[in-house]
């Protein structure tokens, strides 16, 4: 274990004191963990939960289960070291003067028994208009569902499949549904009451794969949770990704010591350290969905953490289609970028790089893709990529770049996977150690964009240096990628390129329609477009091009690129 993570298990341990309430003993089994695992039976449903401390506040309600909020809530009378969920530190990162956050999550249930025990109605009856209700649900799902001890499974998916059981725990008929279902009644019955429900995947558990990286989960709850998301247009709280991605960054050892010590077996029930982070990431997730009346009512401890980012990986480069142009005799338009330009259709994802097509003369131009997912101005560059595209390039060819999605964050910070590049766009170099054991001289993002600026113009090519299309959440009020922006521009009149700021044309297009059609043109959270999305941006594209004063691709438009109207640029 480092250092770094040293110190924030010893910062963690010294927050918890002050953070915990208590309520009244929860009932449990003797033969399971004490402070995880609620009965569900008719003494559970007497259990004293938290109401709101202040009604005429709005309120951040939580329900789900024992990794949210842990058996009474209390450490087991261990401090850190004891079993701890996520919900209770969650709670300091908020100003309690602006709003309440209420946990009345309990331990051992599912989606389907918090439901069906009453614990629900209960909550419901404090769900205001304005209120936000996250649910977190998955990890006693997949139980039996039908058992004289539990009886708290649901059916796999999201789908409308039943089940008719004689319920063998509560001796009563019930109908079973899928998990889906169950998510879908807590949203339809949380707008009812005019607020606003909030899906978390769970956290993951202590487990690794054959490769050593925590085990996602697959095609399971934390894909039915986000399938879910999708389908009702509601906000996803990805923990189950966020989290996972944190513990592959720490490693082995690091996140043994995010669980308790007594127990090493325990691999579902973070300590005080664990849900710490896990709060973090609720937190960075909760930024991320930019709701109003959670962020305003943020607490100044909450500052330094960055909005949760959808998982971006670095794609297969083997899977990959290298493009050609199609007729040598003509130009070709390069085009050049990450994800958010080609994602070719992973998890619903495309790039408006896949949709340009259509607004250019196939019998005047070559479109040429080359964009690839999870790369930055910098591996771009190192991976040899850039020549595999002066390999193709011409005199008289135009070359789109753009870059930035991938070139923030922290060099040497193993979550950035080696491709973070350093800010501005002067000649400074900071050195950062590879997983082979290398040494790289990593630079700004001006000098990698810089060098693609050079050497295409050495070909005779033409470029064009686009800023990032802009985040989910980062479009109706201020800019995105303001500082990326004003390098992209000083690098291009500086190197004799042209500069297109994407960033604002595509803002505007999304002022111009409005958050509930945009909303729609999102694969995930916040970066990655859909078909509908890369369509819409596309066509953005195209109109900041016709924009510039001196529009190299003029010539080269379809009927349909003509009809575009232009939107200003330099």
């Amino acid at each position: 274990m480092n250092s770094q993570t040293t110190l924030f298990i010893f910062v963690a341990a010294a927050l918890f004191a002050g953070c915990a309430t208590h309520e009244a003993p929860q009932p449990v089994q003797a033969a399971l963990p004490a402070a995880v695992n609620t009965d569900p039976s008719a003494a559970a449903r007497n259990l004293v939960l938290p109401e709101p401390a202040n009604p005429a506040l709005p309120s951040l309600i939580l329900i789900g289960d024992s990794t949210v909020r842990n058996g009474r809530d209390d450490g087991q009378g261990k401090g850190p070291a004891g079993q701890w969920g996520w919900g209770n530190p969650v709670a300091a990162y908020f100003d309690h003067h602006k709003i309440n956050v209420v946990n009345r999550a309990i331990g051992g249930l599912s989606s389907r028994t918090y439901l069906t025990g009453g614990h629900w109605e209960r909550t419901l009856a404090f769900v205001k208009a304005g209120d936000v209700v996250v649910m977190q649900f998955g990890h006693n799902d997949a139980s039996a569902i039908n058992d004289n001890s539990r009886a708290r499974g649901t059916i796999a998916g999201t789908g409308g499949e039943t089940q008719e059981i004689d319920n063998l725990l509560t001796g009563k008929a019930e109908t079973v549904h899928s998990y889906g279902w169950y998510l879908r009644r807590y949203i339809a019955d949380i707008r009812a009451r005019g607020a606003v429900p909030v899906i978390c995947s769970p956290v993951p558990r202590k487990r690794w794969d054959a490769s050593g990286k925590i085990a996602r989960g697959g095609n399971s709850y934390p894909a039915w949770a986000a399938q879910v998301a999708r389908d009702e247009k509601v906000g996803l709280i990805d923990l189950a990704g966020n989290v996972a991605r944190q513990y592959d960054a720490l490693g082995h050892d690091a996140v043994m010591q995010l669980f308790p010590q007594t127990t090493p077996d325990e691999s579902t029930h973070t300590n005080w350290a664990g849900a710490e982070l896990n709060a973090r990431a609720a937190v960075a997730g909760i930024k991320a969905l930019g709701l109003p009346q959670l962020v305003a009512a943020l607490a100044p401890r909450a500052a330094d953490i960055a909005a949760a980012e959808d998982e971006r990986p670095v794609a297969d480069a083997s899977s990959v289609p290298q493009e050609q142009p199609r007729n040598a005799a003509l130009p070709t338009l390069f085009i050049v970028g990450d994800s958010t330009v080609r994602s070719g259709g992973a998890n619903g994802a495309v790039g408006w790089g896949e949709r340009i097509a259509p607004y250019f003369d196939s019998g005047r131009v070559n479109v040429v893709n080359h964009a690839i997912g999870g790369r930055s101005s910098r591996t771009f560059y190192t991976e040899g990529r850039w020549d595999k595209v002066l390999a193709q390039l011409k005199a008289g060819d135009v070359v789109l770049i753009q870059f930035g999605h991938n070139d923030g964050g922290r060099i040497g910070d193993p979550a950035m996977k080696n491709r973070a590049s350093g800010a501005g766009t002067g000649p400074e170099t900071v050195e950062e150690a590879r997983p082979d054991g290398t040494r790289e001289q990593v630079h700004t993002f001006g000098w990698y964009m810089a060098r693609y600026v050079e050497s295409a113009r050495a070909k005779g090519a033409h470029v064009v240096l686009l800023s990032p299309v802009p985040h989910k959440d980062r479009w109706q009020q201020g800019r995105d990628f303001e500082q990326f922006a004003q390098w992209d521009a000083q690098v291009a009149q500086a190197g004799g390129a042209r500069f297109a700021d994407l960033t604002m044309a595509v803002a505007g297009g999304y002022r111009g329609i409005g958050a509930q059609q945009v909303d729609g043109f999102f694969s995930d959270a916040r970066t990655h477009t859909n078909d509908a999305g890369a369509q819409f941006n596309a066509q953005r594209v195209v109109a900041v091009l016709k924009g510039l004063r001196d529009n190299p691709v003029t010539a080269w438009l379809s009927a349909q690129g003509q009809a575009v109207a232009p939107v200003g640029g330099q």
